[in-house]
């Protein structure tokens, strides 16, 4: 059995669903049961189909309007999530706010997007960004995090409700330690892992510390995190939003675009687009009476 969850981000009216129920139709499927997890806004559609992929096919053009998200029903529950940070987790890139205090976010900015669209190498473009900042005082990163960066929103329930439900969580990101490990504690991550960011003198160097968290490192950590835990991959969840997110979120049991680039979301399984991370908390299927509310 598929299921196929519709979620509003306001209120999800009988013209959207009739259209996903004649979508469905259209591709000689029928919706055998339908049970809303927040009535009014979020629906489970039950669908005997061939495929996962038949279903999310047809119901493609209701996308713009309500988020899908379409999983085999006996993978529903997950053990295990890996979630990017920038622009996933976080309102923000943490490079291009960091450029500000360097007077070059534009010029910054201007690479991490075409980098986060797929147009260009991953680790090239972080190296070429970094030594953009040699010389930045180290104090920028501490002033950034408190002036700057903010969870978006439903980022701690969703990790306290996982975290509640038995749900390992791992923040990984092609950013860095300075900040990853700050917001993984901030909404209460398992496990972080990032770039290293070389300072010396209380300034930067312009230079990496280490190996580079690009996106084949991503997808490797997800099948570690998931071999440690003893799951297969189809049990674990990944989240995220840009190009160097596509290796992990194809990796995953079930990988989901959050507000992403166009790349991700033609990789994604799903794609959260109208509300915010608590949608996540619906299309695993977990009510809102189970939720760890903390935002």
């Amino acid at each position: 059995m598929i299921i196929a969850t519709l979620i509003a981000a306001q209120s999800l009216n009988a013209d959207s669903i009739d259209d996903a129920l004649a979508l469905l139709s259209d591709k000689g499927l029928a919706a055998h049961d339908q049970q809303w997890l927040e009535m009014g806004r979020v629906l489970d559609l039950a669908i005997a189909a061939p495929s996962v992929e038949a279903v999310r096919d047809a119901l493609a053009p209701l996308a713009q309007r309500v988020d899908i998200v379409v999983q085999s029903l006996d993978a529903r529950p997950k053990k295990l999530l890996v979630s990017d940070m920038d622009s996933t987790m976080i309102a923000a890139e943490c490079i291009d706010e960091l450029a500000d205090f360097a007077g070059i976010k534009a010029e910054i900015a201007a690479i991490t997007e075409r980098a986060m669209q797929g147009e260009l190498d991953f680790e090239a473009a972080l190296r070429e960004r970094v030594a953009l900042l040699a010389g930045l005082d180290e104090s920028a990163i501490g002033q950034c995090l408190e002036e700057r960066i903010r969870p978006m929103p439903g980022a701690a329930t969703l990790i306290a409700t996982l975290k509640a439900q038995g749900v390992r969580t791992v923040l990984v990101s092609g950013g860095f330690h300075h900040f990853a490990d700050v917001v993984g504690a901030q909404l209460g991550f398992d496990h972080v892992v990032a770039n290293r960011l070389d300072v010396k003198d209380g300034k930067l160097t312009g230079r990496l510390n280490g190996h580079v968290v690009d996106a084949a490192a991503k997808a490797r950590l997800l099948l570690a995190e998931a071999e440690a835990l003893g799951i297969e991959p189809a049990a674990a969840l990944a989240l995220g939003d840009g190009a160097n997110d596509i290796p992990m979120l194809q990796a995953a049991g079930l990988g989901l675009a959050y507000h992403a680039k166009p790349a991700a979301v033609a990789a994604a399984d799903g794609h959260i687009a109208q509300d915010d991370l608590t949608a996540v908390l619906h299309a695993l299927g977990i009510p809102r009476e189970d939720w760890v509310v903390r935002d």
